[in-house]
């Protein structure tokens, strides 16, 4: 078994969409970045890679590659997980926190979960996923952007 972490971070802006764990949350501010900014999916797969020692998402997907940009991070775990799986492993389960001031999470963190799971070929149960404040404080608690953390178990095929 090997476990492995992964943090993300994305700043808050207009004229963008908030897309967290593959839903489009209703939010007049959404996430910059090069893909969709997918802060809760990147942790996770970052995680994965983490895992087996396989880097990290900016080293498989650069943002300096134009066919990353605007990807569905949906798209981009799923071939995280088959580059685990060519290696060998399975994912075991994920538990992962998302730190957002705003939007609220509570509403999509059932759709969340199972998106992570069919992107991971798991079953919803083995996906955890959480959402909190940070009381007002920091970049996320200033509504500045939304971080999120992950942490996964894979094990041998």
């Amino acid at each position: 078994m090997r476990i492995g972490h992964g943090y993300d971070v994305h700043k808050l802006v207009e004229g963008r969409k908030c897309i967290i764990g593959g839903v489009d949350i209703p939010s007049p501010l959404g996430l910059l970045g090069h893909s969709d900014a997918d802060v809760l999916l990147h942790a996770v797969s970052d995680a994965l890679l983490g895992s087996c020692a396989m880097g990290d998402i900016g080293h498989l997907f650069p943002d300096t590659d134009d066919r990353w940009k605007g990807a569905d991070s949906l798209e981009l775990l799923k071939e995280v997980v088959r580059r685990v799986n060519e290696k060998g492993y399975r994912v075991v389960n994920i538990d992962a926190t998302i730190l957002a001031q705003t939007p609220k999470m509570a509403p999509y963190i059932s759709e969340m979960r199972k998106n992570i799971a069919a992107a991971c070929n798991v079953n919803q149960d083995l996906v955890s996923v959480k959402a909190t404040t940070e009381e007002g404080l920091g970049f996320t608690g200033a509504k500045q952007g939304i971080a999120a953390h992950a942490v996964c178990l894979v094990d041998n095929i």
